[in-house]
């Protein structure tokens, strides 16, 4: 492809600068909710090795004892434990941690959440998005409607799946709240803080939630990513900039992404799904997918110590009464395929090439259990030119942007508009801007149906998406137009829309 997704998060880059700022904070100050670290004796072993972070998973029957004592012997620290699903985050400078630990008894799986060392905070500056301009708000306001937010005009993601009209009907419940896991969330956003979550939000980078004052806001010259999901999924009408899908209800913040490096590992996301599970979240939107390895094997130890980790974390959620919804991604890769190039992982060093079959070796947490898989298109409702798919995999479809579909729009702009940092609004386009309008029609489901489970709510998401069925053409990323042969299925399910793209005003009749 001529422009790749961000290898992070499902937002697309472009030459434009709709980049996702990567400026990110590591290890929180304070465990919230999490178990103390252990001070047990380590044992003398090796340490000339890198500081890594573990995942080391226990069996159902075990004692927790036993297996603190032998990651205490192996040179492990523990950082926080899990113990209802029975995973452990440890530290180690041992190089054979992970080999000796998973020799102990009680321990199912272990394995490294990271290839690189552990760092210190730190922050860069690695892009931005496009900005809207102060002569494009000034376009927009001027042909807006009666009703409509200031630059709704733009907004033809919103009209794409009737959210303007389900609005008259039904904007959302204050009841519902929409955990964003992501890079944070600027709840001073004029457009945000009436709808935001404080009491629910928290930082759970480096495993450890931290629900400080502010915590879960972006680092100092941080990422808006977090941010622009938000804005989609519940920005206000209140006469201010835009309106999201489901303006009535609550958005929390979860940050899980690391300083300086935009990454998500797997003790971080673990801690996002749990917080969530246990502070009334019913819903989560996951635009990324966890770093280091694009796909997690399940032949290789280390990675199926994460997939493993991950599985937990999401259907304890489930249990608890969470939908996870997660972005396809945007590499364009059928994910029911037989075998796909992965030449991205490690991502954290030197990532090299593999062929991967992702029937045994899984994009997480999109390809787990349970979780919705969102798929992109643009205004013309085809499949975005970058957005991954998959028969059997693609759940929905959402509006997501594309830079080749151009709408009928005062800006003329094919991506998504949507909140950003210091008040402001901007563009971005890939899966991650998908998500939140799938997220958002499951918090209008939620509202309409409050006693709904997270299975009823996808079975509703599923019933009440319109399906174009497979186009004749789409666009590839030079802009040209090709046949769309990898469309697989039929009108009623496919790879391109899963049961189809989301309808707003279906959802709340």
């Amino acid at each position: 492809m001529a422009q790749l997704g961000s290898r992070r998060t499902r937002v697309l880059t472009l030459p434009v600068g709709l980049a996702l700022t990567a400026s990110l904070g590591f290890l929180p100050t304070s465990a919230a909710f999490a178990a103390p670290s252990d001070q047990l004796p380590t044992a003398v072993v090796s340490t000339d090795g890198p500081k890594l972070s573990y995942v080391v998973n226990t069996t159902p029957v075990h004692s927790t004892g036993a297996v603190r004592r032998a990651i205490a012997q192996a040179g492990g620290t523990i950082v926080t434990s899990y113990d209802r699903i029975g995973v452990i985050v440890v530290h180690s400078s041992n190089p054979d941690f992970a080999k000796t630990i998973r020799k102990a008894p009680g321990v199912e799986s272990a394995g490294a959440t990271r290839t690189a060392p552990l760092q210190s905070v730190a922050t860069t500056e690695e892009g931005g998005t496009q900005l809207l301009t102060a002569e494009e708000a000034a376009q927009a306001t001027a042909d807006a409607g009666p009703g409509q937010e200031p630059l709704e005009p733009n907004q033809w993601d919103i009209r794409a799946i009737q959210a303007d009209e389900a609005s008259k009907i039904n904007d959302g419940s204050p009841s519902v709240t929409v955990g964003v896991i992501d890079t944070g969330v600027d709840d001073t956003h004029e457009d945000l803080k009436a709808n935001f979550s404080r009491e629910k939000s928290a930082n759970c980078v480096g495993g450890v939630a931290d629900s400080s004052e502010g915590a879960w806001r972006p680092y100092t010259d941080g990422s808006d990513h977090g941010t622009h999901v938000a804005g989609t999924i519940a920005a206000a009408r209140n006469g201010i900039g835009i309106t999201g899908v489901a303006p009535g209800v609550k958005v929390a913040g979860i940050k899980v992404s690391e300083p300086g490096t935009s990454l998500f590992y797997t003790e971080a996301v673990v801690c996002g799904f749990v917080w969530a599970a246990e502070h009334g979240i019913d819903v989560t939107n996951n635009s990324y997918y966890v770093d280091p390895w694009y796909f997690n094997c399940q032949d290789d130890p280390d990675q199926k110590a994460l997939l493993d980790a991950l599985t937990r974390a999401t259907k304890y959620a489930e249990r608890k009464g969470v939908l996870n919804v997660a972005a396809a991604g945007n590499e364009n890769y059928d994910l029911a395929s037989n075998e796909i190039l992965d030449s991205s992982s490690p991502n954290d060093t030197t990532p090299g090439s593999r062929t991967v079959d992702p029937h045994t070796c899984f994009d997480i947490p999109t390809q787990l259990p349970g979780v919705v898989t969102v798929t992109a298109t643009g205004s013309q409702n085809v499949k975005s030119y970058y957005s991954s798919f998959g028969l059997g995999v693609a759940d929905v479809s959402a509006p997501g942007g594309d830079r080749w579909q151009i709408p009928a729009t005062p800006d003329a702009n094919g991506r998504v508009l949507s909140t950003v940092l210091d008040g402001q609004y901007g563009y971005k386009q890939g899966t991650s801007m998908a998500t939140p309008h799938v997220v958002g029609v499951a918090a209008l489901l939620k509202s309409t149906h409050p006693k709904a489970t997270p299975a009823q709510l996808q079975k509703l998401l599923k019933a009440q998406a319109v399906n174009p069925g497979c186009p004749s053409q789409v666009y590839n990323s030079a802009g040209q137009l090709i046949d769309a042969t990898t469309c697989k299925g039929d009108g009623r399910v496919n790879g391109y829309y899963g049961h189809g793209i989301v309808n707003a005003l279906n959802a709340v009749k």
